[in-house]
């Protein structure tokens, strides 16, 4: 397990039962395992049942409307805001419910290039939400962890459920982007996809304004060196 280069309070983690950082995937699959959040499959695949939500819900994400935000998001069904005030109620309820917890952190890049990757801190409460996060995005060297200062926060805690009538979201669960403070809170949920989707959604926001075209696709390198992009969604071949 990795040593962080600074406290955790700073990405809003105290009081916790244990904080587990950077711990590797063998590692990571013992705890998930113990605290059965899931079972082996007779492939040796770790099965997680994600209860009622078997895949996003975008009715349910939610952008800080701000300054930052305002005049820049396509606003409507599909990039529904929030006040800084839900933001806050929801985030400060979160860092309450993660005290004397267990805790799993990972630093990670989003992107390849150095001029335009993401530092990204992912903290979350189950295990196998890190396997996923490792799994998914790019692993600093130990070296790059020394130095390591997060860009963006993201704070995953599927059991913790927002309260409609008083939290001012439209169910239990909620995605909530803030770019001015560079958090995303997570609750609700335990589909894994909601990381990886409010990461994607944080890049294709950030990206053009550096002047890149964000795309949702894979690459093959070809022999010679020849790049083949496929787009389509997840799944599809």
């Amino acid at each position: 397990m990795q040593k962080a280069h600074y406290s955790f309070e700073k990405s809003g983690i105290f009081n916790s039962k244990q904080v587990f950082y950077h711990l590797s995937i063998p590692e990571l699959f013992e705890h998930a395992l113990q605290k059965k959040e899931g079972i082996l499959s007779s492939t040796g695949a770790f099965s997680v049942l994600t209860g009622a939500y078997t895949g996003r819900s975008p009715e349910d994400r939610f952008f800080v409307d701000d300054e930052l935000t305002h005049d820049l998001i396509d606003w409507g069904k599909a990039n529904k805001p929030v006040s800084q005030e839900i933001f806050d109620r929801l985030y400060d309820k979160l860092v309450s419910y993660l005290q004397q917890k267990d805790v799993y952190i990972d630093d990670a890049f989003v992107g390849t290039d150095p001029e335009s990757r993401l530092a990204v801190r992912f903290i979350n409460e189950y295990a196998y939400a890190s396997i996923f996060v490792n799994n998914m995005f790019l692993e600093p060297t130990a070296q790059e962890l020394q130095s390591f200062v997060p860009d963006f926060t993201v704070i995953c805690c599927p059991r913790f459920k927002a309260i409609p009538e008083i939290d001012g979201v439209r169910s239990e669960a909620f995605v909530i982007i803030n770019f001015k403070e560079k958090k995303v809170i997570i609750g609700g949920t335990s589909y894994g996809g909601e990381i990886k989707k409010a990461i994607f959604t944080v890049m294709n926001y950030l990206l053009p304004q550096k002047g890149i075209l964000p795309m949702h696709c894979s690459a093959n390198i070809g022999r010679d060196g020849d790049v083949a992009i496929f787009f389509g969604l997840s799944g599809t071949g």
